[in-house]
C-alpha cells in the first residue's frame, strides 16, 4: 500500500537554517536569491554566499516553513539540493505517526511509504546539511520502525557536497578540454594567412565551432534562459549574448555571404572569437571550481580526523563497526596509537592524549578514569575503555565543523559594497554594451558593423562579475578554516572585520590571565584558632560552593587529610562570599571589605601585606568574630606576558577586570605590563565596566572564560571566549579559543589583519578589471592608438580576474601562528 506524499507541516524550533543552493553562477545570482528570501514573511535575515553555494536564513519557525524557503529559491530560478533516504521498515506506520515523528526534524521536505514485496519501504526527501540522515534513522529506530541491522552508513551533507563539487569540477574539465581541442584548428584556420583561400575553410570553422558553442557552452545558454524566464540577468546572460551574437553573425555570413556582398560589406566571420571565448571562460570556471574546492580544505581535514570505524564491546563481544552505528552508552576500546572515534569518558586505563588537532596544543595531555576525551584526538600511550557520551552532530569535532561552516556563511560588512554593485551590475553592463554597439555602428569608422559587434561582445565578456562575488567570501572561507586548524574558532566575516578595528583588549583575570586553578598559599589564624581548625571550618562551608577559590580551599584541606563536618543553612552571597552553620556555629567566608561592612573587624595591615604579595585574600568569621585570613594565589598563564607584549607591539592597549583588591590586581598588572586595571569588580558589574571603556571611545574586545563572563562578552564589540577541550563555549563570544594559550588571541588579531588586507586586494583586483576593462573593451583607446580589445583577450582577462582573486585568498592557508618569546 502506498501512502500519499506528505509535506512536513512544522519545522524544528531552530530559527537558523543553511540551505545548499544550486545554479548560482555569479554574485548577482546570490543578491537576487537573498532579496527574494528577505521578502518572505517570517524570514528575519538571509545571506546568500556565492563562494560556498549556501543560503543562511534566520526564520520565525512559527511563521515560515522549510518548504516555503525552497519554493522561494526555486521561484527565483535556482534550486535547493535534496537527497532521498530509503529505509526498509519493520511495519507499515500510519501517516499521522510519521507526521508526528518528522515534525520534530528540521530538513525533511516530504516522505512516502511504498511496498516492495511484503516489506514497506520509507522514502524520505530531505535537505542535506540541514538534516542528518543518521539522526533520521535514529528517530525511526527509537520509534520501532527501523531494525538496527538495517541502519545505513549514509554520506553526510558535507561528504555529499564534496562529491558534488568534484563532479562539477570533472564536468567543467571535460567541457574545457573538448572545447580546447576543437578551438585550436578554428584559430589556426582563422589566423593562418593562406587559410581563406582553402575551399570550405569557413564551413570547417562552422562545423568545429558549433559543438564548442552549443555543447561545451551549453551551461551559459541554459543559465541565461533560466534567468530570462524569471525576469533577471546574470553572468550567463552576458556570456550567452556575447558568444551568441558572434556565432549567429558568423553563421549568417557563412550561409548567406551574398547578402553582405550586396550591401558592400565583406562577409567576415568570428567563429574563432566565439570558440575561444567559450574555451577561455570554461578554463576560468574549471580553475575556479578547483580553487573553490580547495578553500574548504580546512573543513575536510577536520572531518578526516574522525576515524571511520570503532571497536565496540557489546554483550561481552568485541566487534568493529562503522562510527555512524556507535550509540551513546557503548563501551569503545582504543589501543595505543589509534584515534579516539567519538566523545566519551574514560572508564578504564591511563593514557597521554594528543589533542593538537583540536586545540592546537602540541603537548599531549595525561588522562585517567573519569576524564573526558574528544573524538578525533590520538591515544599516544596506553589502552583505554571509553564510555560514549556524544555522537554525530553533538560531538566537539562536529560542533567545530558546524561553527566553521556557519562562520563561512556569514558576510563581512565590507562585502556590502560588492553586493550593492553586483545587484545592478549586469543590467548596467547590458546598457553599456548596447550603447557601445549603437555608437560604433552610427559614428565609428568602417567597417562599422564589425567594430560595433566586436566592442559589443568584448564589453559583455570582460564585465563578468564573478571576481566581485568571490572577493570577500573566498578570503573568509580560507581564513576561518585556517583559524580552526590552529585552535581559533571565529564566527564569521563580521567578527573578523571587527577584530581589525579593536584598540582595547580587556582580559578577565581568573581563568583567563591565570590558569584558573588557584592554590591556598598561607593560613593566618586569629583569636585563638589554629590553622587546621580554621581550614576545616572554611573547607566544610566551601565544599558547597563552585567558585575556583572555594575549590582551592577544599583541595588544601584534603591535602592535609582534614575531616570535614557537615553544614546546614548554606547561603551564597553573590560575588561577595558564602555562609553556613557548622556544628551550630555561623561561619562566614567573604572578601575582607564585606566583613568589615558587616561590623566584623579585619586586620587591614595584614590584608594589605598579603594583597601586596599578589595574593587574593579571603577572610573567615565565626559567630561574627574574625577567625583568620586565607591567602590564595592563582598561577599566571605562561603565555600571558608574551601575548600582552605582542598586543602592545600591534598598537593595542590592554586592560584587566578582576574582583581582586586594588593592590593584588596592580601587582599582577605590573608583572604583565597591563595598561589599565579595574579591581573590586563584582561579576554582575563586568558588563558595566566594558560599557564604560566603550563610552570612552574604545572599540573593545573582551577575553573571558566564556561562561561566567558571558554578559560582558556580549557587551564587548568582540567577545573572545576561552574554550575548553570538552565543552566549547561557542555561544559565549564571537571568537572561541580552543587552546589554553593567550597567544591565540594574538593569532586572531594577526589573522584578522591579514584577511582584511586580502579582501581589499581582492576587491581591488575585481574592480580594476572592470573599471579599466569595460572602457578599453568599449574602444576608448581607439582614437589614440587605433587598437580595439579582442573579445578573446576580454575572455582571458575575465577568467584571470576570478582565478587571481581565488588564488590570492588561498595564500591565507599558509598563515602560521607567531612564535612569541
Amino acid at each position: 500500500m502506498t501512502e500519499p506524499l506528505t509535506e512536513n507541516p512544522t519545522p524544528e524550533t531552530s530559527a537558523a537554517l543553511r540551505l545548499p543552493v544550486e545554479g548560482m553562477e555569479c554574485a548577482a545570482c546570490a543578491v537576487r536569491i537573498e532579496r527574494r528570501l528577505r521578502n518572505v514573511p517570517g524570514v528575519r535575515e538571509a545571506a546568500v554566499n556565492y563562494a560556498t553555494g549556501e543560503a543562511a536564513v534566520a526564520i520565525d519557525p512559527n511563521a515560515v516553513g522549510l518548504d516555503q524557503l525552497v519554493a522561494t529559491i526555486e521561484a527565483a530560478g535556482y534550486g535547493v539540493r535534496t537527497e532521498t533516504l530509503r529505509c526498509p521498515l519493520t511495519r507499515a506506520p500510519s501517516d499521522g505517526e510519521l507526521a508526528q515523528l518528522f515534525a520534530r526534524t528540521n530538513g525533511v521536505l516530504a516522505w512516502e511509504v511504498v511496498s516492495e514485496g511484503e516489506t514497506p519501504v520509507l522514502q524520505v526527501r530531505y535537505v542535506p546539511v540541514v538534516a542528518d540522515p543518521a539522526a533520521l534513522q535514529q528517530q525511526l529506530a527509537a520509534a520501532g520502525l527501523l531494525a538496527e541491522h538495517e541502519r545505513q552508513a549514509v554520506p553526510t551533507g558535507r561528504e555529499a557536497l564534496r562529491r558534488e563539487r568534484e563532479a562539477h569540477y570533472r564536468d567543467a574539465r571535460r567541457r574545457f578540454w573538448i572545447a580546447a581541442a576543437l578551438s585550436i584548428p578554428v584559430v589556426v584556420l582563422a589566423m593562418w594567412p593562406g587559410a581563406h583561400e582553402l575551399a570550405g575553410a569557413v564551413w570547417i570553422q562552422w562545423l568545429l565551432t558549433t559543438p564548442v558553442v552549443f555543447w561545451s557552452g551549453r551551461p551559459f545558454f541554459t543559465g541565461a534562459w533560466r534567468a530570462f524566464r524569471h525576469h533577471a540577468a546574470d553572468m550567463n546572460t552576458l556570456v550567452a549574448i556575447g558568444v551568441g551574437a558572434a556565432y549567429v553573425y558568423s553563421t549568417v555570413a557563412t550561409v548567406f555571404p551574398r547578402f553582405f556582398e550586396a550591401a558592400g560589406r565583406a562577409p567576415d566571420v568570428y567563429f574563432e572569437a566565439a570558440a575561444v571565448i567559450v574555451t577561455l571562460i570554461l578554463l576560468g570556471r574549471m580553475l575556479e571550481a578547483r580553487a573553490r574546492a580547495r578553500t574548504s580544505a580546512a573543513i575536510e581535514k577536520l572531518l578526516d580526523l574522525q576515524p571511520p570505524r570503532a571497536r565496540v564491546e557489546r554483550n561481552g563481544h568485541l566487534e568493529e563497526i562503522s562510527v555512524e552505528a556507535v550509540r551513546v552508552g557503548d563501551r569503545v576500546i582504543v589501543r595505543p596509537g589509534e584515534k579516539i572515534p567519538v566523545d566519551g569518558v574514560i572508564e578504564e586505563g591511563v593514557a597521554a592524549i594528543d589533542e593538537s588537532m583540536i586545540t592546537g596544543e602540541s603537548i599531549p595531555v595525561d588522562k585517567k578514569p573519569g576524564d573526558s576525551v574528544i573524538g578525533g584526538t590520538v591515544n599516544r600511550s596506553g589502552a583505554l575503555v571509553i564510555r560514549v557520551t556524544r555522537i554525530g552532530r553533538d560531538t566537539v569535532l562536529q560542533q567545530i565543523v558546524r561553527l566553521v561552516e556557519e562562520a563561512q556563511a556569514r558576510k563581512a560588512p565590507i562585502q556590502r559594497l560588492a553586493d550593492r554593485v553586483a545587484g545592478i551590475f549586469v543590467p548596467a553592463v547590458l546598457l553599456v554594451a548596447i550603447a557601445t554597439f549603437v555608437l560604433w555602428f552610427d559614428f565609428g569608422p568602417e567597417p562599422r558593423l564589425t567594430h560595433a559587434l566586436l566592442t559589443f561582445v568584448s564589453v559583455l565578456i570582460i564585465a563578468c562579475p564573478c571576481a566581485l562575488g568571490l572577493a570577500t567570501p573566498t578570503a573568509i572561507l580560507v581564513a576561518t578554516g585556517r583559524a580552526a586548524q590552529i585552535g581559533v574558532l571565529i564566527k564569521g566575516g563580521d567578527a573578523l572585520e571587527r577584530l581589525r578595528q579593536v584598540d582595547l583588549i580587556v582580559f578577565d583575570k581568573t581563568g583567563t590571565l591565570t590558569e584558573g586553578r588557584p592554590r591556598l598559599e598561607r593560613v593566618v589564624s586569629l583569636n585563638g584558632y589554629d590553622a587546621d581548625q580554621l581550614l576545616t571550618l572554611a573547607a566544610a562551608v566551601e565544599q558547597r560552593s563552585e567558585h575556583p577559590l572555594a575549590r582551592a580551599i577544599v583541595e588544601a584541606a584534603e591535602t592535609r587529610g582534614l575531616k570535614l563536618p557537615s553544614v546546614q543553612d548554606f547561603e551564597v552571597l553573590t560575588g561577595l562570599g558564602v555562609a553556613a552553620r557548622v556544628d551550630g556555629r555561623l561561619v562566614q567566608i567573604a572578601r575582607p571589605a564585606f566583613l568589615a561592612e558587616q561590623g566584623i573587624p579585619v586586620p587591614e595591615e595584614m590584608v594589605a601585606r598579603l594583597a601586596g604579595e599578589g595574593h587574593t585574600v579571603v577572610a573567615v568569621a565565626v559567630d561574627h568574630r574574625p577567625a583568620g585570613l586565607l591567602a590564595i594565589a592563582d598561577t599566571i598563564r605562561p603565555s600571558a606576558e608574551s601575548a600582552i607584549r605582542a598586543l602592545h607591539r600591534m598598537g593595542r592597549r590592554v586592560a584587566m577586570i578582576t574582583g581582586d583588591s586594588e593592590t593584588a590586581a596592580r601587582t599582577v598588572a605590573r608583572r604583565l605590563g597591563i595598561d589599565e586595571v579595574r579591581a573590586n569588580v563584582l561579576p554582575q558589574d563586568k558588563t558595566a565596566a566594558v560599557a564604560a571603556f566603550q563610552a570612552e571611545g574604545y572599540v573593545v574586545a573582551m577575553v573571558g572564560d566564556g561562561i561566567n563572563d558571558a554578559p560582558a562578552l556580549a557587551q564587548a564589540d568582540v567577545g573572545i571566549a576561552m574554550g575548553t577541550g570538552t565543552d566549547v563555549a561557542i555561544e559565549a563570544g564571537d571568537v572561541t579559543l580552543m587552546r589554553p594559550d593567550l597567544r591565540a588571541v594574538v593569532d586572531a588579531f594577526r589573522l584578522s589583519t591579514r584577511t582584511l588586507r586580502t579582501i581589499k586586494q581582492n576587491l581591488f583586483f575585481a574592480f580594476i578589471y572592470n573599471v579599466l576593462g569595460i572602457p578599453i573593451a568599449a574602444g576608448v583607446l581607439y582614437p589614440f592608438t587605433g587598437l580595439l580589445l579582442s573579445p578573446m583577450i576580454a575572455a582571458a582577462a575575465m577568467a584571470l580576474s576570478s582565478v587571481s582573486v581565488v588564488t590570492n585568498s588561498l595564500r591565507l592557508r599558509r598563515f602560521q601562528p607567531e612564535l612569541l618569546s
